[in-house]
This record gives structure tokens, sequence and C-alpha cells, in this order.
């Protein structure tokens, strides 16, 4: 097993960044192995359960009801759907389903009510199951643990410097104290940014300083590059190279040593050996199906082509954590508290994003 640091500072990780390639991805594979089968990789699907209508103004983001985007909104889907969607899920060798709504945060009610089930039923399927719903108190982490969930992505998006060029309508402390709250169960966390949203590689690094900290370090990091929507405010950001993509993965290797690496959005730009070098660096997650929430993502049948290609094999469910016990809605000892926590709003003048908002205002009035 490696070391896990959790004192690196912003020059220790630049420093690791911008080595020369080939020394970087040799010490990146070799401490990969030390923690990982470098010939497995898990498999997961992430299904938009709740889509559109988000209050926040996060700019990358086309399920911001501010903007104008082409993305079709959906109320929350019923449990049945969620489970046939699982289902072919597990068909196509996904070992996880990633649930994501497009909350600012979780309210006590009918629709968390309903979200615990869709929890508790995944997790009868044997497969793991982690949800994305916005910030959570302590009491709402407890329910999610209770009724089975095995993660909870709350991802802290880029560098705290950069958050504020990103989003004004909730705080980056917002997003440790989510973290901190469902640290006080046993589901494990998912936390990891973006890349190519005009942040210099400096952001890159102090997005690792914060995620690094942490401790203990996130279980599994999304690394997301980039991908521009029409009418978002990064929607003339120009695509991340691959190189970028190779050198933050594999620069996350080696300061998240034991974490499981996520080659998340973005991959519909990547070639297949550009994928396989980022798996050699360190890569052993991606999500599969043919979207990420909204955005394009491969078709699972040519992800099982490239495994096969590569001589991967998709990771079992329950491989790094026993798979918790699901507690039944009426046998379980916590209830709905109706709490109204006051996440923060800054909501700091973003131009960029006051700028699309307005073109969406004139746009509505057509």
């Amino acid at each position: 097993m490696s070391e896990v640091r959790h004192n690196w500072t912003k020059e220790e990780i630049l420093e690791i960044y911008n080595k020369p390639l080939m020394e970087l991805l040799y010490e990146a594979a070799t401490i990969h192995r030390k923690s990982h089968d470098p010939n497995v990789v898990q498999v997961s699907t992430l299904l938009s359960i709740k889509t559109g209508g988000c209050s926040e103004d996060c700019g990358y983001c086309p399920q911001a009801a501010r903007y104008h985007t082409d993305i079709e909104g959906n109320d929350l889907m019923s449990v049945q759907q969620v489970k046939a969607q699982a289902l072919r899920a597990k068909a196509g060798g996904s070992s996880r389903v990633c649930m994501g709504a497009s909350w600012r945060n979780v309210k006590d009610g009918p629709e968390f009510d309903q979200v615990l089930e869709m929890v508790r039923t995944i997790n009868k399927l044997d497969m793991e199951v982690c949800c994305t719903l916005g910030m959570v108190t302590e009491n709402q982490a407890k329910r999610l643990a209770e009724a089975g969930l095995y993660a909870y992505n709350h991802n802290l998006d880029s560098s705290e410097e950069y958050y504020k060029e990103v989003i004004s309508t909730r705080g980056f402390q917002d997003r440790l104290d989510t973290i901190d709250n469902v640290r006080k169960t046993n589901v494990t966390v998912c936390s990891g940014g973006i890349i190519g949203m005009g942040e210099s590689v400096e952001d890159r690094a102090g997005m690792l300083v914060a995620l690094s900290t942490l401790d203990p370090q996130p279980e599994s990091t999304p690394i997301n590059a980039l991908v521009a929507v029409e009418g978002t405010p990064l929607e003339d950001e120009k695509p991340v190279e691959i190189w970028e993509m190779i050198r933050m993965v594999a620069t996350t290797r080696i300061v998240l040593p034991e974490t499981q690496v996520r080659l998340s959005a973005g991959r519909t730009q990547m070639s297949r050996e550009g994928q396989a070098m980022c798996f050699f660096a360190g890569a052993n997650s991606i999500f599969a199906g043919d979207k990420l929430l909204t955005t394009p993502n491969p078709d699972v049948n040519e992800d099982m082509k490239m495994f096969e290609m590569l001589g991967l094999n998709p990771q079992k469910p329950f491989t790094k954590k026993v798979q918790p016990q699901s507690v039944e809605a009426k046998d379980s000892q916590f209830e709905a508290l109706g709490e109204k926590p006051k996440w923060t709003r800054p909501e700091h003048k973003i131009e960029r994003n006051e700028q699309k908002k307005q073109e969406a205002l004139e746009l509505r009035k057509q």
C-alpha cells in the first residue's frame, strides 16, 4: 500500500504535474499497482432521476433554470423506472448506479422518501448505490446510509479560489460541510472536479490540495473534462487536450494513492489510445451508458470492446467495502426533521453567468 499523505502543498503537486510525461506516467503507474489491480476498472452508470430546473448558477451546467439550453426537464422518476434502468445497467456490466437529482440541497418530504426507496431497491439488486443530490444535513446522510447507500458524490469542482469564478449561488465551505456530514455515517465519499473551465494549472493543483487534505481522503474522485454546452456561460471554452487529462489523472493517482480515480465526463472526445494512457496513469473507473446526466457518453458496447482490447476486467461490486444492509422504511430509526439549514448564497456577480442569464430571458420573450 502507498503512503497516504494529508499535507500536500500546491507547490509539491505542481512539481508532480509538470514532470516530463514519461517520468510522471512511470511514477503514477508504479503507485497505482501498489493499491489497485491495474487490469480491473469499475464500470458505473449515472442516471438522472430528476432533470433540469435547478436554481443554482453553475457556469458549466445545462440544468440551471436560468440558462437557455436544449435540456428537457423531467420530474422525479418512479422507483420502478429506476429499478428498470438499474437492471439494464447491471446487464451491461455496471456494478454501481449513481443517481443524480438537479437539487440545490435535499429537502425532507415525499420526494426524498422516494429516493430512499430507490436506494433500497438498487441495493437489493446487489449493486453499489451512489447519490448526488446536492447539500445534505447529518440526519439526511444518516437516513441515506440506513437505506443502504454505498457512496455519496459531492464534487468540489475546482480550487476554492477559482470556484468563485464558476458558481455564485453556494459557497465552497458548503461542499466541505456536506462531505463532513456524510463522513458521520458509513457511506463512502466520491468527490472530484472539472478541468477545462478556464482555470489555471495552479487551480487544478489547488483542487487536489483540498481533496488530499480531507481525512480520510475520498474513496473515489471523478476527473471530468468540461463538456461545453451551448447556452451555458462556459460554452466557448476550448476542449481539454488529452495530455492535460493524462497529466491530471496521473497527478491525482500520486496524490490520492488509494482512491478510485474516475475517468468521467468528456470521454467522447478521447480516443481509445488516450483512454488507455489514462488507465495506465491510474484511472480505474468509468461511467458507462449513452449519457452522463445530460451530456453525451460512449456507448456501453464500445466500452466493452475497449476493455476486451486492453485486457481489462470490470470490477465486481463491493470489492472495496462490504455491502451495506438496507433498513426498511417502517423499521427506520431516523425520521424527517423538516430541517431548514442555512446553506450559503454568496450571490457575488459572475459577469459571464449574468450575461447568459440575460440572454436566456430575452430568448424566452421571443
